[in-house]
């Protein structure tokens, strides 16, 4: 059975906080269902960039008091940046703000100049996927339990007392950002929704890889929602350049497997199209 249509953006913290929250208040005005900050001390596409960037939970927090239907998130935390406790005690703070709208997205970390412009670790690729996998089970039983004790290589907790409990029960649903067999190991482990990006093909194989890590741990692979991280450059088409654009991106996708939609908010210039598309194929799309 297919699973729903579902349809978010994606906004880069790179302007001003009243611009931030003029484009989440839009999201929600438009009905969409979910909308989302990124998880960097730079942006990555433009690191020299002189209007900065905002960090993304504590934005989150303060997104999430100033709205009131639309799902929140960080697409994706970086783990490299915060001890998973941590990342845990935002988690619950912002699912209490928000009255249980948060989606708590985590990856392992990829953009390498800014660990070293900030003095931060970033392991080689093994010891970054043990630690993220680590993190990944603290986080899951911090959300889902009062007091955990957890030993493991890179992170420890002693009787680690976790009050208040979440809204979300069992806790709030856990969006993991990978794309390579290991990772999507731990992903078919503990994920409500797997998010990745890149080219139709490369989403189908990973899809594949993913329901054989279900498999293999004797999961049902539809428990796992799949998501696409996706912005225009990475696209032959601008999907927000005319609805047909954007018809055909959600059917080249939805045939790799993919049934949750996370772009990147398109310019103001281009919401007369979102707009069409949230009123005239949206509908359609999720068989209404």
């Amino acid at each position: 059975m297919a699973r729903p249509f579902k349809f978010g953006i994606v906004v880069d913290q790179n302007m001003p906080w009243p611009d931030t929250l003029e484009r989440f208040r839009y999201a929600e005005s438009l009905g969409l269902d979910s909308a989302w900050v990124c998880d960097h001390y730079v942006q990555p596409s433009k690191p020299d960039y002189a209007g900065g960037y905002l960090e993304g939970w504590t934005l989150l927090a303060a997104l999430a008091a100033r709205t009131e239907r639309i799902r929140l998130g960080v697409l994706v935390s970086s783990n490299t940046f915060r001890h998973p406790a941590l990342l845990a005690k935002e988690a619950v703070t912002v699912d209490h703000v928000s009255n249980g709208r948060l989606d708590v997205g985590l990856g392992a970390g990829w953009y390498v100049p800014e660990h070293q412009m900030y003095g931060l670790d970033f392991p080689e690729p093994a010891g970054l996927v043990e630690r993220f996998g680590e993190a990944v089970e603290v986080v899951d039983r911090l959300l889902r339990q009062e007091v955990v004790t957890y030993a493991g290589t890179h992170y420890r907790l002693t009787d680690a007392i976790f009050r208040p409990a979440p809204i979300q029960r069992p806790r709030p649903p856990l969006t993991l950002g990978a794309h390579r067999p290991r990772m999507l190991a731990i992903v078919a482990k503990y994920a409500d929704r797997w998010n990745s990006f890149g080219t139709p093909d490369e989403i189908r194989q990973r899809n594949a890889v993913l329901d054989e890590q279900c498999a293999a741990v004797g999961r049902d692979p539809a428990a796992i929602s799949r998501s696409l991280y996706g912005w225009a450059s990475m696209m032959p088409r601008d999907p927000f350049a005319s609805v047909d654009g954007f018809a055909e991106m959600v059917d080249l996708y939805r045939a790799a497997g993919i049934d949750e939609f996370l772009i990147d908010l398109p310019a103001p210039a281009q919401y007369p199209v979102l707009e069409r598309i949230v009123r005239n194929l949206m509908p359609t799309l999720r068989g209404g």
